[in-house]
Order: C-alpha cells, then sequence, then structure tokens
C-alpha cells in the first residue's frame, strides 16, 4: 500500500494519511503508534496539549524506523505562545519526541484575544531557519485569523490544520487556506463518528462494501485533504489506511459534499482561550 504524499508550499512532503492521538492517554499512545507503524502509517500528529508526546517518542524508538522515515507533527500550547515562550515550548516537545528536527509545528489555535500570534510566528519562523523544523504551520485559524497573520509573515503557513468533516466542512476557512496556498488539514475527519450515521454515507458505504468511514476518508482523500483519523484500536487502524481499493463517483462525492452544516463539535476558535491546549 502506498500512501500518496502533498507536496507543501515549501517543497517538503507530508503523507496524506496520518495517525491523530488527541485524547489518548500516554500510557496507551505508544501501543497505538506502534500498530499505526507497523500497518503501513509514516506521519503522527500530537500536540504539547495532548500530554501524550513522550508516547509518540516511544513508539518511534521502538519502531527502529529511521527518523527521516516518520513525519511527525506538534502543536503549541495556547498558554506557550509568544516568541521567547515558543522557542522554549519547542524544545520541550523535541525532548519529548526524542527526535533531532520536528516536521511539522502548528500554533494549536489563533487565541485572537490575546493578540501574541505574530510574535509567536516570529518564533516559529526562526525555528524553521535554523532547521530545526522542516515545515510551520497553523490550527483553528479562521479566515480573519489567516488574513491577520498573513499582514506580518515572512514565511507562509504550510498547513492549516482545523476541524473538518461531511457535517461541519468550513469552506470559508478552507478557500482562505488555499488562496495563500496553504494546505488543508482534516482533523476530526469522521466528525467523532457520528456522521457514519447519516443515511448518505451508509448507502455509499453499501454500495462499495466498504466501511462509513473507509467512505468519508476517501472523500477526504479525493479532496485533496490531509487526514489525521484517530484509533487506539489496530483493526480499525488498519481499516482508516485501507482507502485505495475503490473511488468514490462525482455525484457521490457530491452527495457526501452536500451534508454540510454549520454545527461545529469543537470549541470556537474565535473565542477559544484555554491554556492547557
Amino acid at each position: 500500500m502506498t500512501i500518496p504524499n502533498i507536496v507543501l508550499n515549501n517543497g517538503v512532503e507530508i503523507p496524506q494519511v496520518g495517525l491523530g492521538v488527541f485524547q489518548i492517554p500516554d500510557d496507551e499512545t505508544q501501543a497505538a503508534v506502534e500498530s499505526a507503524l507497523e500497518a503501513g502509517y509514516r506521519h503522527i500528529d500530537t500536540a504539547a496539549g495532548y500530554q501524550n508526546e513522550a508516547g509518540v517518542g516511544a513508539a518511534l524508538k521502538a519502531s527502529g524506523l529511521p527518523e527521516s522515515d516518520v513525519f511527525v507533527t506538534t502543536k503549541l500550547r495556547n498558554g506557550e505562545q509568544g516568541f521567547e515562550k515558543t522557542l522554549q515550548a519547542f524544545e520541550n516537545s523535541r525532548r519529548e519526541l526524542g527526535v533531532d528536527v520536528i516536521d511539522l509545528y502548528l500554533i494549536h489555535w489563533p487565541v485572537p484575544a490575546w493578540g501574541k500570534a505574530a510574535d509567536t510566528w516570529k518564533a516559529m519562523e526562526k525555528l524553521y531557519a535554523e532547521g530545526a523544523v522542516r515545515a510551520i504551520g497553523i490550527s483553528n485559524f479562521l479566515p480573519d485569523h489567516v488574513e491577520d497573520l498573513m499582514k506580518s509573515v515572512e514565511v507562509t503557513p504550510a498547513v492549516n490544520q482545523f476541524e473538518l468533516h461531511p457535517s461541519f466542512q468550513q469552506p470559508g476557512t478552507q478557500a482562505a487556506s488555499t488562496k495563500h496556498g496553504i494546505a488543508v488539514e482534516a482533523y476530526a475527519p469522521i466528525g467523532q463518528a457520528q456522521d457514519l450515521s447519516l443515511p448518505a454515507i451508509k448507502e455509499i458505504a453499501a454500495a462499495h462494501g466498504v466501511s462509513e468511514g473507509q467512505v468519508v476518508l476517501r472523500w477526504h482523500l479525493q479532496n485533496g485533504t490531509i487526514i489525521i483519523p484517530k484509533s487506539v484500536t489496530p483493526e480499525r487502524i488498519r481499516s482508516n489506511i485501507d482507502l485505495f481499493g475503490f473511488e468514490l463517483s462525482p455525484t457521490q462525492m457530491d452527495t457526501i459534499t452536500g451534508l454540510d452544516t454549520e454545527e461545529r463539535m469543537f470549541p470556537d476558535p474565535q473565542t477559544a482561550d484555554f491554556t492547557m491546549l
């Protein structure tokens, strides 16, 4: 099985499918990541706020794979935004992960009320210039947050990772990102499994003889979106990457796109200001 890569705006390639480890306890993270690496994943997405970077690092070490073979993303906590704090937080994450270079480092949330995104970005640009990170990006940035940041950047963000699934597609945020050459990455790509119960998804899955989750993840792939489905179950981990033996028709793609609503499942980035993430 060959997972396609997406070429980011700085030429770095990221596997289009990765394993997300949001809310996986640190003592369970190593086993989940090891299962993913055994299944063929070469992209792992974590965050300082998930408190499981060490578990990811332990799995990477146990795998015996060269560091350059696995694409690792982590994210900056809200409470560690700001120039100097960002530099220190990065070193903490690098130590927890046990890597020399982090592949992708993201500002986890914009927290517009704090007004620290621009200074934080300058620190990330410094890390990028030094070669400590291969690409830098943002997460949960809405269109106005993207435009505000773009006024002061020297390095354009490579990725914007945000909530994106059939019932909440954020077309405006997608457009604001791709307008600047920023790749779209979906977290909660199956809507925390709630979207799998939608009748249209069930009908398409039955037509292809695959699971509802595979249908939704295939929809993302055909849209060119990077996805990081989360699971701790080896069987589901394997299923979430087994997406290349079928193809959705244009009509089926349009049907899924037509399921969009304005109902988000995660906090609103306009007001989210929790410091633990």
